[in-house]
């Protein structure tokens, strides 16, 4: 069963403030085990549901390789999408100051092809192009507030 974790925090807790807005913005270590028979691929999303927009989408990144198991901190692997603030690669947590925490939701999904066709340039639009080719998907949600 494919199952995401990460080694700067855990499922439910606070995301600390280096992978924030507040720190250095790095990208949080991630790691995933037991992908299902016929993955040739990985994608990967960050989204905050909670932003005052919508959804908001701070990371996309796909054609990871069906091999890798984690993404170090800071860490650049596969394609990375433009983000919902404009910039290519992860956008680090930043709900308003005031908010209540904001929810930040990651997900591995684990694909059936190697390569999605089409090149989704943004976060949006590689939710669109994984229709029809997940095998299966592990969320983790943390929590960030200022």
């Amino acid at each position: 069963m494919l199952r995401l974790s990460s080694t700067a925090f855990a499922a439910g807790a606070a995301i600390p403030q280096e992978y924030s807005c507040g720190g250095a913005g790095l990208s949080p270590p991630l790691a995933w085990t037991d992908p299902p028979r016929g993955t040739r691929s990985f994608a990967l999303l960050v989204e905050d549901p909670d932003a005052p927009g919508g959804v908001f989408r701070h990371w996309g990144v796909y054609d990871i390789p069906a091999d890798r198991r984690e993404i170090p901190a800071g860490g650049v692997v596969g394609v990375q999408t433009t983000n919902d603030f404009g910039k290519q690669g992860y956008g680090a947590p930043c709900p308003p100051v005031g908010d209540p925490p904001h929810h930040y939701a990651f997900r591995i999904l684990a694909l059936d092809v190697a390569h999605l066709s089409g090149a989704p340039a943004h976060a949006g639009a590689l939710v669109d192009a994984l229709d029809g080719h997940v095998l299966a998907s592990s969320d983790m949600v943390a929590l960030y507030g200022r």
